[in-house]
Formats: structure tokens, sequence, C-alpha cells
């Protein structure tokens, strides 16, 4: 797994698994509690709540979109360390408790296609934000139009 994987597993993989049972939960509980009370109608739903937990399913993943803001400014909560993620990729890995390195950083530049060079920090870095926002926005991310410029 790549840098940009695990980044995007650390900001999408809360999200994503929360997601389908927080959807699925409550469009599968509605279905099957009014098919308990009935005695006659329970075989005819029977049959549909079965065919709407996979279009349910299917549709969450597909359509969903992940908000990057409230996952990064909870884990930058959690981390209990002031980062400004916004701005600063290492802050960005920090908080999602990555190894934010020199070395994790020069092969994300890397995986991300950067050709300028590595021996300068603070131009990659400006770079990598950058082209991680428009990575994670690519894969489903919702990212502030402001991140993207």
């Amino acid at each position: 797994m790549g840098i940009f994987d695990k980044i995007k597993h650390a900001i999408f993989g809360e999200a994503k698994a929360a997601e389908p049972v927080a959807a699925g939960a409550p469009k599968t509980e509605p279905a099957q509690a009014p098919a308990s009370p009935s005695a006659a109608p329970s075989p005819t739903p029977a049959a549909p709540a079965p065919q709407s937990k996979p279009a349910a399913t299917a549709t969450a993943p597909g359509t969903a979109t992940v908000d990057i803001v409230p996952i990064l400014d909870a884990a930058v909560k959690k981390s209990g360390q002031k980062l400004d993620w916004r701005r600063s990729i290492v802050d960005l890995m920090k908080a999602v408790g990555m190894d934010a390195s020199l070395t994790e950083r020069k092969e994300l530049a890397a995986e991300l296609g950067y050709t300028g060079d590595s021996n300068d920090s603070a131009k990659m870095n400006m770079w990598l934000h950058k082209a991680l926002m428009k990575r994670l926005s690519e894969n489903g991310g919702k990212v502030p139009a402001d991140l993207l410029d």
C-alpha cells in the first residue's frame, strides 16, 4: 500500500465504514418493522426487503462523498497537537497518525508525480499539499475549493 493509499484510508476508511452502517441501519429497520406487525403482508415485504438492502448498499458507496474537513479537524483535536492540516502536508500526515518524515514525503511526491527538486522540501511540501487535496477530491473526497487552487 502506497503513502497516498494510507492517507486516503486514514481519512476515508472510518467515514466509509460509518456511512453504510448509518445509512443501512435506518433503512433496514423501518423496512422490517412494518413487516413484523402485519402477519398477512409479511411474506410479500420479505421479498422486497432483500432487494432493498443490496440497492442501498450499492448506492451508498458509489454516491457517497467524504467531507474531509470534519474528519481531519477531529483527527487534529484527537492528536492533542496544534496542527494546521489545511496548509501543511506535514501537519496533515501527523493528524492522521502517519510518519511525516522527509523520506515519507519524498515517497509520496514520487507517487503523485512530482518532477521538481525533492531536496527543496519547502517547494515540494507546498506542491504535495495541493496535489494531495486534488487526488483526495478525485477519489471521492469533498475538499474545500480554496484548498484545490
